[in-house]
């Protein structure tokens, strides 16, 4: 098999996990209202960026990008 589509497969694979686990997880962990995430509400008006969670999103990202490098050698 190429080595494409064992990626394709492996990626889809993992995608699910971090979905089931963000389901699940979601309740305990406040990904996306994370410390240093900045809100700003006057009147009518609010504004959400969550410039820490993108951070960790970021390295978690990194992590596992990584990580399927190395195993793919």
């Amino acid at each position: 098999m190429n080595n494409m589509p064992k990626f394709l497969i492996g990626a889809g694979i993992l995608l699910v996990l971090i979905g089931l686990l963000w389901a699940l997880l979601g309740k305990f962990i406040p990904l996306g209202r994370l410390p240093g995430d900045i809100s700003i509400r006057k009147g009518n008006f609010g504004f959400y960026f969550p410039i820490v969670t993108c951070i960790v999103v970021s390295v978690v990202l990194s992590l596992v990008s990584y990580i399927v490098r190395w195993f793919m050698k």
